[in-house]
């Protein structure tokens, strides 16, 4: 049965005008009536349930003659509020009032040894570094309420926790994370009894999925968050929760249905959101419902209606202190400005979106609007800037997990390559040779990938979209046999100790790795790796001409599949592996990121890895094993 959250609200109220009620008792029903209606979103009605102990954001709270507890208590929703609605009216310096006060309900909660609250109020503080943009301190925040938690208590805390947790990586661009996250974390949500919080819950997902669904071209991730967004409307309507709420899902799904193309109903859902926003007066989310417009009448054309509303969602963002989302909207006014054909103002305006994110903490967005710089403004930089502002996206991306921004870092690699080229501005022409530039400009790239990955040509080749044997050439008798030095020292290629005669230790064998996986473009690590180990493998792309090679006679050490393919799943080719009696036993690696290790383990996969951290694992797996036959034979 669900409780009525406005008979809960009435109720409070009722109790809290009793005039007979002692100050301490009437505090803590305030701060319970708050804190209802700030889960529902009604955050300027929570600040009047506050009443007579506080007057408003940049005031502190009125605390004399409160038990230390209900002072705690105060310290806690007031600075909460503060939070939410400095970033609803983009006031200046809120997040880090609300973190102070935060923080002084924390040192108390501690001294009442209160466990739980001491983690709700931590958990608080990260939503404030994560309004700011500082993504790692969030992520310490939140990862150090969860580890206070003891197993099986506190669990609406832990789920909020966990809520926020996900988002700060989704911010992050760490998808993959987020979805874990959500997969995990769902039996807790389907057990809590809050509609509000189920809501937040499947419009997180949502948001995830498309993100995941345009960054690795997943139509059915679409189709799934297309029903996301329907149970968290259905969600946040059970909860009685704010026109907030739904403005943030119409908000996403306009944001939605213009990556898709539909612009129609991306405007009409749009409208909804800023109906909603407006109605509240929260700017901050009325400023994203214009950036998201922009965005879309980008992907139009309409390129200066969506520089107007760029330029006003900039304005009003530049009030607060929500650096990411002020990053984010110069971005996209700087796209707009470009594409308009206002190169004197894009590049300053994309310029400052670098600094905003760089100086919050948030790597990606600086990277993306650095690459975003050499995208749109590549072909109007001299050589030296442009290859300055490419050198920055390629340092502040070097590190994410972001599959989308790597294609987006290597196409633009290849384009500065040809733009350069294209211009190399020299002082005078005389004796200016076109090929000789392009030779130096290779060189200076080719130098850079090897110094960044030690000198290890497998690991350069892979960062400039190269196959290892193509730049091995360019290094030993190519064009670049002067950057020959810069490569590490040549190892002899390994042969697999698993398989040495402990008498005749001359006597050695390659080890032999049939790998399954559908044809990619981009380079995979974790076959480059696996190649660099000095072993042979062999490759295949679909499950039939896997089947094929195993059903015959032919000599394999170690079986690594993936789970998509384009004929049958990954589960489906260890069954019909498994059933090959001289195949019984050879060790086995799934190998991806989808969640299917329970399965591939049922059938019969010997272990299961994910393809995004392979590269860094796979060997040694391989290796241990080997090693791990070889004692059974």
């Amino acid at each position: 049965m669900r409780s009525n959250p406005h008979a809960i609200h009435s109720q409070l109220l009722q109790q809290i005008s009793d005039p007979t009620l002692p100050k301490d008792e009437r505090a803590r029903l305030r701060c319970q009536l708050a804190k209802g209606l700030e889960d529902v979103g009604s955050f300027e009605t929570a600040r009047e349930a506050m009443g007579e102990l506080w007057a408003g954001v940049g005031t502190r709270p009125v605390l004399d003659e409160l038990g230390e507890a209900t002072a705690a208590e105060v310290l806690l929703r007031v600075g909460t509020l503060t939070g939410w609605l400095g970033s609803a009216k983009q006031i200046e310096r809120s997040q880090e009032e609300a973190k102070n006060l935060i923080s002084e309900s924390i040192t108390r909660f501690e001294a009442l040894g209160d466990v739980g609250r001491v983690a709700e109020a931590q958990t608080e503080v990260a939503f404030c570094y994560w309004r700011q943009g500082s993504y790692n301190d969030a992520r310490v925040w939140l990862q150090e309420a969860l580890g206070r938690l003891p197993p099986d208590t506190h669990n609406e805390v832990r789920a909020v926790a966990l809520l926020r947790l996900a988002i700060v990586e989704r911010s992050a661009k760490r998808f993959h994370d987020a979805l874990r996250i959500h997969v995990d974390s769902a039996p807790l949500f389907q057990k809590n009894g809050s509609d509000a919080l189920k809501g937040k819950f499947h419009h997180g997902f949502a948001f995830l999925l498309r993100n995941l669904g345009a960054a690795e071209k997943r139509p059915d991730y679409i189709d799934r968050a297309l029903i996301e967004y329907a149970a968290a409307s259905y969600h946040f309507e059970q909860a009685g929760a704010a026109a907030r709420y739904q403005g943030c899902v119409e908000n996403n799904l306009g944001l939605l249905f213009g990556t898709l193309g539909k612009f129609r109903e991306a405007h009409e859902h749009l409208d909804r959101a800023q109906a909603l926003f407006t109605g509240m007066k929260d700017m901050s989310r009325t400023a994203g419902v214009d950036e998201t417009r922009a965005k879309v009448l980008l992907a139009e054309g309409r390129i200066n209606e969506a520089e107007r509303l760029a330029r006003s969602a900039v304005k009003t963002l530049e009030r607060g202190g929500e650096q990411s989302l002020l990053a984010e909207a110069l971005t996209t006014h700087g796209i707009a400005l470009a594409r308009g054909g206002d190169m004197r103002m894009a590049l300053p305006t994309l310029k400052r979106a670098v600094e905003v994110a760089d100086n919050a903490g948030d790597i990606e967005s600086a990277g993306l609007a650095a690459l975003t710089i050499v995208e749109e403004l590549g072909k109007y930089l001299s050589a030296d800037e442009l290859t300055a502002v490419y050198d920055r996206a390629a340092d502040l991306l070097s590190r994410s997990g972001n599959q989308e921004l790597k294609d987006r870092l290597l196409t633009a690699s290849r384009n500065v390559l040809f733009l350069i080229g294209e211009h190399p501005t020299p002082p005078t022409w005389k004796g200016f040779n076109f090929y000789d530039a392009i030779l130096r400009f290779e060189a200076r790239i080719i130098s850079r990938a090897l110094a960044e990955t030690g000198g290890v040509v497998s690991r350069a080749a892979e960062l400039l979209g190269l196959k290892r044997q193509a730049l091995d050439s360019m290094l030993k008798v190519g064009r670049h046999k002067a950057l020959g030095r810069l490569r590490a020292p040549i190892r002899p290629r390994l042969k697999s100790l698993m398989f040495r005669d402990e008498v005749d230790c001359a006597e050695t064998r390659t080890v032999v790795v049939l790998y399954v996986e559908q044809q990619q473009d981009a380079p995979d690590p974790a076959l480059a790796k696996l190649e660099e180990e000095g072993w042979s493998v062999k490759t295949c792309s679909t499950g039939a001409m896997a089947l094929e090679l195993l059903s015959g006679g032919e000599r394999f050490d170690v079986l690594i599949f993936g789970y998509k393919l384009s004929d049958i799943t990954g589960i489906e080719l260890i069954r019909q592996t498994r059933a090959l009696a001289h195949r019984q036993r050879t060790p086995l690696i799934m190998l991806t990121d989808y969640d299917v290790e329970e399965d591939a383990l049922r059938v019969g996969a010997t272990t299961f890895l994910r393809k995004s951290g392979a590269a860094a694992s796979i060997a040694e797996t391989v290796a241990r094993l080997l090693a791990r036959k070889k004692g059974r034979s």
